[in-house]
């Protein structure tokens, strides 16, 4: 059987029947994929510490709560979002409200006071490092300080796990939009994206793992 692929906005459009037609809120959805993919990367054989690399979307509310399930099973974490708390998306902020009452290690960094001598200490102390910055919502290339963010993460040489796909990839294109990060393991929730099979695709999202978000496989909503 030819594997299912999905274009980024019929992703979307699976996210939004969950919620619409079903009645599942997004942050459960966020929850499931986020203890899903901490699972995973557990067994891919994540060491401590993992740092967590967070925007300020539902990329960055999923590793948000993915450093609850990691710190759950066991893995140091130390969580950076890139973002201030009002900005935030509405799932992504429950999440860091419960961060906040977490003993794992965890900063606000305003884009605009990016330092990049705090990363570098950062990724040279991490075993792992959790790409949830962008996800497959991004258009057009990585504006400051993310560019330079990708590039440093890129030369720290450390496993790289991306959230549903790395930060500066095109899952459409299956190509980087410009500076991008190069996974090592990429977990994408319900389906691969169109853009995957691209050639050349593979040097930017490594090993390709779909993840389940906890929808039903009846009704003919989803694939």
């Amino acid at each position: 059987m030819t594997p299912v692929r999905l274009t980024t906005a019929e992703a979307r459009a699976i996210d939004r029947r969950a919620i619409n037609d079903l009645g599942i809120p997004g942050v459960v959805l966020m929850e499931n994929a986020a203890r899903n993919m901490a699972e995973l990367l557990v067994r891919l054989g994540a060491a401590s510490p993992v740092l967590i690399l967070c925007g300020r979307g539902n990329n960055g509310g999923d590793g948000l709560a993915m450093a609850r399930h990691l710190d759950r099973l066991g893995v140091g974490v130390a969580l950076r979002v890139y973002a201030t708390a009002d900005q935030l998306s509405p799932d992504g902020a429950v999440h860091w409200r419960v961060a906040e009452r977490c003993n794992y290690p965890r900063r606000l960094v305003t884009p605009d006071a990016f330092a990049p001598a705090d990363l570098d200490a950062d990724l040279a102390g991490a075993s792992w490092v959790v790409d949830a910055l962008f996800g497959s919502g991004l258009t057009g290339p990585l504006r400051p300080p993310f560019d330079a963010i990708v590039e440093r993460v890129n030369a720290a040489g450390k496993p790289v796990f991306a959230v549903d796909v790395p930060s500066g990839f095109d899952a459409d294109a299956g190509r980087p939009t410009g500076p991008c990060v190069e996974a090592t393991h990429t977990a994408v929730t319900v389906a691969e994206r169109v853009g995957f099979v691209t050639p050349g695709a593979a040097r930017w999202l490594g090993a390709v793992h779909v993840v389940d978000i906890g929808l039903p496989r009846s009704g003919g909503h989803f694939p």
